[in-house]
């Protein structure tokens, strides 16, 4: 806690540094941050009462991870996903890779998108973390907060969006390569070429993972690949087409105190959409129909001493359906956001016996979901906007919900940025909630929740600086609890909980050195795991000509890995430092170390994750 004050005092000192006039330094004129996840569409970011993080394509490659979900965790205060490992996640029991924002999400409750696309298990609902691969992003944009007014259910706790790389604006083919290895086995490589004649257009790319893992049984191997092409029709209409696929294998070692053997999971996933995009003076919009899909073979495993399972689980899942967007501008500083959603999503789950041709039919369910929005932003004068908003779903099984968002952001010629939120956030009950496993109950109602915001950003020169605080009432959250009829337990909405808490971030850019450093606190009244009470990223970097160096700090204090009578927190700091060469105008080698203070810690209960690590590779551009 000590450094938590610290942290806060000088980020306070620094902002007072900066904010003493013209007489020390130049105020910067402005240049628009633009965003597309609040709005849909591009859009200044001081006009939106959302708060939201933007992480570049060349922020993600700079810490030379195949996965961006250790990006993203650095560098979004107030959000946390669990880690057992070098690399990989998992799907299923024991899977890492959970995120939380402000203590809620896990789940289905925090949405992740690629190029506004919902990416979830059909079956399950929760998103596949090892699915999401830093080489294909140009960009992600992490809104803090529900946003369940533009993107519906399973948008409760906020939204990470997936922005994928364009080719160039120019003619031409463009590649990038990079290739890796180092610890317990890890050999980590992509490759991405960006081609572009009249046009047409296309991104292609492809990566591969493995590593032996730090503990036995820990193996984990994936390759994925990615295809997008487009087609300018004109200039104000074009034709997009995409492609994702992911096959990745792992086994789970099990807790320490309880080791698992015979664990294994082969996973595919893929999605494919079609959009058509138009941009025209005063309206732009798209309509994109999507179908992503997996398939999913799991051994669970056994004990020592406990025999070998007869069957494996297996599932095969979707998500099918089509989003439409239209944004007007029909009179001076208006936006109106016209939208509607369709998805239908399930799939058939079944255990498969090895012995013969037996199999169990576990469940075999589909679900609709059917929505429309609209979302008003009015700029009233030149340093003031209000936006409104609402949405009605449709749910088949758990019915109708209205979702209101309204919030108001002020701005000032010298870059000050003041914003208020009011935002509702719902996520319907998944099907294995309701119809898998005990304790399913078909009759579950959607999870709620109300979140309450202030937030001021400031900008002067090369330094940026940004608070937030929050209060967050969640209520008829899905718990399991024991039936009144002594038989067992089920799923009830009977869950609440209280949140509140404030963010700070502040980067600051003096020559050749870059710093960046950002600190969440989080108060719960229900403790959760995976949601740390302070969290503090401090990054140091320098860059002058061919050479850079990167080190960086994240504290972590007050995470819960259990909770109940046994609950358990964890505090930890972690030092991580990469340094790169450019060889050639062309190739750039790099090392780099993890956990440098080779601390012992735990995000997940029962995997102490991998002490000192070290990886050294290359960067190819052509």
């Amino acid at each position: 806690m000590k450094k938590s004050l610290l942290a806060i005092a000088a980020m306070c000192a620094v902002q007072g540094a900066f904010a003493q006039g013209d007489t020390i330094i130049e105020r910067m004129v402005y240049h628009p941050e633009v965003v597309v996840t609040g709005t849909r569409t591009a859009t200044d970011v001081r006009y939106l009462p959302l708060t939201i993080t933007q992480i570049s394509n060349e922020k993600l490659a700079e810490g030379y991870n195949i996965s961006m979900l250790p990006s993203i965790v650095e560098e979004t205060p107030g959000l946390f996903a669990t880690s057992r490992g070098m690399i990989g996640y998992g799907v299923s029991t024991n899977s890492a890779g959970g995120i939380k924002v402000r203590g809620v999400g896990d789940g289905a409750q925090m949405l992740v998108l690629i190029d506004g696309q919902p990416q979830f298990a059909g079956l399950m609902g929760h998103p596949i973390p090892d699915a999401y691969q830093s080489f294909m992003a140009d960009k992600v944009e992490i809104l803090r907060g529900p946003s369940s007014l533009l993107y519906g259910s399973n948008a409760m706790a906020g939204v990470i969006n997936i922005v994928t790389r364009n080719a160039d604006k120019t003619d031409g083919v463009h590649t990038d390569f990079m290739l890796s290895g180092g610890s317990y086995g890890t050999f980590e490589g992509n490759g991405m070429a960006r081609v572009r004649k009249g046009k047409f257009s296309a991104v292609v790319g492809a990566s591969y993972q493995r590593t032996d893992g730090h503990r036995f049984n820990s193996a984990f191997e994936q390759i994925s690949d990615f295809i997008k092409v487009g087609y300018d029709i004109n200039k104000n209409w074009t034709l997009n087409g995409d492609v994702n696929l992911t096959y990745f294998e792992f086994n789970n070692p099990g807790p320490e105190d309880a080791p698992l053997f015979d664990t294994k999971a082969d996973i595919i996933r893929g999605l494919a959409s079609i959009s058509a995009t138009n941009n025209y003076k005063n309206t732009s919009g798209c309509i994109r129909l999507f179908y992503d899909w997996g398939h999913h073979e799991i051994n669970d495993g056994h004990l020592w001493g406990q025999p070998e399972k007869d069957n494996l689980y297996m599932h095969d899942d979707f998500i099918a359906g089509v989003t439409a967007y239209q944004n007007f501008s029909p009179f001076s500083g208006s936006r109106f956001t016209v939208g509607a959603d369709f998805q239908t999503f399930g799939g058939e789950a079944w255990n498969d016996f090895f012995s013969g041709d037996k199999k169990y039919l576990v469940e075999d369910h589909n679900q609709t979901d059917i929505a429309g929005y609209i979302d008003y932003n009015q700029q009233i004068t030149s340093w003031f906007s209000a936006d409104l908003g609402v949405r009605i779903d449709n749910h088949s099984q758990a019915g109708t919900e209205i979702i209101p968002q309204a919030g108001v952001s002020f701005y000032t010629p010298s870059d000050d940025n003041i914003k208020l939120l009011v935002s509702k956030g719902f996520r319907n009950p998944i099907i294995r909630e309701m119809y898998m496993f005990p304790p399913q109950n078909e009759n579950l109602e959607p999870e709620r929740m109300i979140n309450y915001e202030l937030s001021y950003t400031k900008k002067i020169r090369k330094f940026n600086f940004g608070a937030n605080i929050y209060y967050i009432k969640g209520d008829n959250l899905i718990t399991t609890v024991p039936r009144t009829d002594g038989a067992g337990k089920i799923n009830m909405n009977t869950g609440e909980f209280e949140n509140k808490g404030f963010e700070l971030s502040a980067a600051y850019t003096y020559g050749a050195w870059r710093f960046n450093l950002n600190y969440s606190f989080l108060d719960m009244d229900t403790p959760v795991t995976g949601a740390p009470e302070n969290k503090i990223y401090f990054a140091v970097q320098y860059t002058n000509g061919k050479f850079s160096a990167k080190i960086s700090e994240q504290s972590i204090n007050g995470l819960y890995i259990s909770t109940g009578n046994n609950a358990e927190t964890e505090d930890y700091n972690l030092i991580n430092a990469n340094v790169s060469y450019k060889l050639l105008p062309w190739l750039k080698l790099f090392v780099k170390g993890e956990n440098l203070l080779n601390k012992e810690y735990q995000t997940y209960a029962g995997f102490t994750m991998p002490k000192a690590t070290f990886m050294g590779g290359i960067c190819i551009n052509l």
